[in-house]
């Protein structure tokens, strides 16, 4: 009965019926159980460990498609954020994983991210026994697409050139940053101009002494434009 009851709450919460129903097992079993000290290899950790890169490259691959105009440094704050242990504890008691993990472990002996580490354990587990594809669309569609809210996470980054680029994602409006050298005469050291073009119309233009710094000017003078429509 046991053994049925995992198996049905296994299927509603992967959405797919697994193969290997040893390995979603040791995906539930922490390092801190009891019974896993009389056995080292008894226990989630490698799983983890395959799950946390797999989920890099899940999220690395989503946001690569979501946003066609984001350039790295965006994407990897994007993917930081979604990633991270705090919001992995969150999304995994979202999909109920605390209810999966295995009985004994003492209070005491919890992991302060037993349930991130579970969720990370979980995604190595379908990559094992469904490969890449499966794994991904399971994190997509039962957690990216339910649980993660993008626009949310740009808006709480004072990255104003995120902001820009969610924005016209979000609207389908097309964005192209353009960035130069400017040599000002009354400085030996090149400055930049950089100019934010939505739909073919210039909407914000910011100088600084680094492209960077230009692009976030213009950006931000592009925010207060839109906002103001």
């Amino acid at each position: 009965m046991k053994n049925r009851r995992f198996y049905v709450e296994l299927v509603r919460m992967l959405g797919f019926l697994p193969r290997r129903i040893s390995l979603y097992r040791l995906a539930f079993i922490p390092k801190s159980a009891v019974h896993s000290q009389k056995d080292p290899f008894l226990n989630n950790e490698r799983l983890e460990y395959l799950g946390d890169a797999v989920l890099d490259a899940i999220v690395a691959d989503y946001l690569f498609q979501r946003f066609p105009e984001g350039d790295e440094g965006f994407m990897t704050k994007l993917r930081a954020r979604i990633v991270k242990r705090r919001n992995l504890d969150i999304l995994a008691t979202k999909i109920e994983i605390p209810e999966m993990i295995t009985t004994g472990v003492a209070p005491s002996n919890k992991s302060k991210h037993l349930y991130g580490n579970a969720l990370e354990a979980l995604i190595g587990a379908i990559y094992l026994d469904r490969g890449y594809g499966a794994a991904r669309k399971f994190f997509v569609r039962k957690i990216m697409k339910k649980h993660i809210d993008l626009t949310q996470i740009v808006k709480k980054d004072p990255d104003y050139k995120s902001r820009v680029i969610e924005w016209a994602q979000k609207n389908r409006i097309e964005v192209v940053f353009k960035s130069e050298e400017e040599h000002l005469s009354h400085s030996k050291y090149p400055s930049f101009i950089s100019t934010i073009l939505l739909k073919g119309e210039k909407k914000g233009t910011g100088r600084g002494s680094s492209k960077k710094e230009a692009e976030q000017r213009a950006a931000r003078e592009a925010l207060s434009t839109i906002h103001r429509v």
